[in-house]
């Protein structure tokens, strides 16, 4: 199937969109641009994210501020060593006014799933996301429903904290398009937050800026960004790079380096592009690979794999061609 060439208007409204966002987003959450633009870029992927970084940093914030940003449904999980999976998706009970069995949804029929602390569940309950970030749908009791989409899994954890915790095994960390980190505000940008709540609540003043029907179109067209094909051999050549290194058990696989090309394809449509630069490959080699390489020491072995990403794109030369597409309006 053959490209669309994607027109001003179609970037223009992408660019306005992400726009209204992070600008909304941002009226709550200071110093965290890229990585609001990130989040941003796997919704529109229609993939999900892990937010890992210490308590206080606004990673539930950051949820709930994109959900307030958006015209959609919202649900919270605070995931628990005691939470059952049916806790989650949902189950089927007895009905006596109807004389047969009823199934009642779980939070997992949203459009945002916050699911908060997702490590101190169970791995028999971790696993309840699995089917339903990859397949979008939810089956229980041989039965299976749909979900409506933009459907976005959100999750957090706290990486210094181990006590009570189970770590997200290898097939749950591959389900999230990018993993991501909050980072600590600088003095000027902290003396902002604290007089931006010195009285007010911003959190609670947010109204949406954007329904679903702009994100499935975004969902939608995304797809149609150019990529050049020297591009496409840069982002093979960056995850076979993965593959080879003697401290890797496991590099990124295929299916990871198709998260790559989307999530870079993303990330220049929301900027207003039609077309991939390099710049878009680097920025999202650094939030879609490392959880998906396995090193020696560990899955997903946040200093080691991080390092080691950095080193292949330093090892790589980008490639320097024109990458516009002459039939696709910039």
């Amino acid at each position: 199937m053959s490209q669309l060439v994607l027109s001003g208007e179609d970037l223009e409204f992408a660019g306005s969109v992400a726009g209204k966002i992070m600008e909304n987003v941002e009226k709550v959450l200071i110093g965290q641009h890229e990585t609001i633009r990130r989040v941003l870029t796997a919704m529109v992927a229609g993939g999900h994210v892990l937010l890992e970084d210490t308590p206080g940093t606004g990673k539930t914030v950051m949820a709930k501020s994109l959900a307030r940003s958006i015209d959609g449904s919202f649900s919270r999980i605070q995931f628990t060593p005691d939470l059952l999976p049916s806790d989650v998706t949902g189950l089927s009970y007895y009905n006596q006014k109807e004389g047969a069995f009823v199934f009642r949804q779980g939070p997992l029929f949203t459009n945002i799933l916050l699911a908060d602390e997702i490590n101190r569940a169970t791995p028999r309950t971790q696993s309840a996301l699995l089917e339903c970030m990859e397949e979008r749908q939810v089956t229980v009791d041989g039965v299976t429903y749909p979900l409506l989409p933009p459907f976005f899994v959100i999750a957090t954890e706290n990486p210094i904290e181990s006590s009570g915790t189970f770590p997200l095994p290898e097939a749950q960390l591959d389900r999230f398009l990018m993993k991501l980190s909050m980072k600590f505000p600088d003095k000027n940008e902290e003396i902002d937050i604290l007089n931006r709540f010195l009285v007010d609540e911003p959190l609670s003043d947010l109204t949406y800026v954007c329904n679903t029907e702009d994100i499935l179109k975004l969902n939608k067209f995304y797809r149609h960004v150019y990529v050049h094909p020297a591009l496409m051999e840069y982002i093979t050549d960056i995850c076979a790079a993965t593959r080879t290194r003697n401290s890797v058990i496991a590099g990124v696989s295929p299916r990871g380096t198709i998260a790559f090309l989307r999530c870079s394809q993303a990330y220049a449509f929301l900027d207003g592009r039609g077309y991939v630069v390099p710049e878009d490959i680097k920025a999202m080699a650094e939030c879609v690979l490392p959880h998906r390489i396995v090193t020696s020491r560990g899955f997903g072995g946040v200093q080691t794999t991080d390092h080691l990403v950095h080193e292949i794109l330093d090892n790589i030369p980008a490639p320097t061609e024109d990458f516009t597409r002459k039939d696709i309006t910039t």
